[in-house]
């Protein structure tokens, strides 16, 4: 997951057994399929994933012969992601899209909380510019981002997301996340790991930014990319924007 502009990773995605035990504790990504769905919509041979993490997606579309390029900072995650089935045929790269090396994809994609991570206007800015230096011309940027009034936020609590998992090769693993803060469009949280097998507890912190649908459109529209389509997230119905932005041909 990228932070901000910068090559810093939140805890969850850097430290080592975070890493191992991310995919066990969220193994459930049908958010993914509207993401797959659209590589096919909209014929992209070439998909760069943002904050690819540890990298489901990126190995999913690279199991259909497609050309993809994960960047993440975590190298954590990375490390994870290079274990898993097709990883071979996926580019992994350890940093941010502004160190990324001259490249013209077809499509990028930032799933999950990926377009969420850049907190003040500046950083936003700074990755939407480099997104848009990569994207060939027509090609696009697709990306999903919480609604401000969902506020998703009130059920990020211990009692809501309680787990305690049995993880191979790791051992039992409860874990939980709580809100921390809550300032304006800044949503602090904390999530907590007890490995039973030794008693460890680790944490780790994130910020969200909740931008209003016309914040999104006027900064995209602010760095030459048209927004073709706001759809709905079909795992999430109500709850979050899906952007679908091109890069124009001319």
């Amino acid at each position: 997951m990228v932070r901000g502009g910068s090559l810093m990773a939140d805890e969850i995605f850097e430290n080592p057994r975070l890493a191992e035990i991310y995919d066990p504790f969220d193994p459930d990504r049908s958010d993914l399929d509207a993401y797959e769905s659209m590589v096919t919509e909209f014929g992209a041979n070439t998909v760069l994933d943002i904050g690819c993490g540890t990298g489901t997606f990126a190995c999913r579309l690279a199991s259909r012969g497609i050309e993809v390029i994960g960047l993440d900072p975590a190298e954590a995650s990375l490390n994870v992601a290079k274990t898993k089935k097709w990883s071979d045929r996926v580019r992994w790269i350890q940093g941010s899209a502004q160190d990324l090396p001259p490249l013209k994809v077809d499509l990028v994609t930032m799933t999950a909380n990926v377009a969420q991570v850049f907190l003040n206007d500046e950083e936003w800015k700074e990755i939407l510019l480099a997104i848009r230096d990569v994207l060939r011309p027509g090609g696009r940027l697709v990306f999903e981002t919480r609604k401000p009034k969902s506020q998703a936020w009130l059920k990020w609590n211990r009692e809501n997301t309680y787990k305690r998992i049995d993880i191979p090769n790791c051992g039992v693993v409860e874990g939980w996340v709580d809100v921390t803060d809550v300032q304006d469009s800044l949503v602090s949280f904390r999530w907590t790991y007890v490995f039973e097998s030794d008693g460890s507890i680790i944490t780790s912190d994130s910020t969200l930014r909740f931008r209003s649908l016309k914040e999104i459109t006027e900064s995209l529209m602010d760095v030459g990319l048209s927004v073709e389509d706001v759809r709905e997230a079909p795992d999430r119905p109500g709850q979050e924007y899906v952007f679908i932005a091109r890069r124009p041909t001319a």
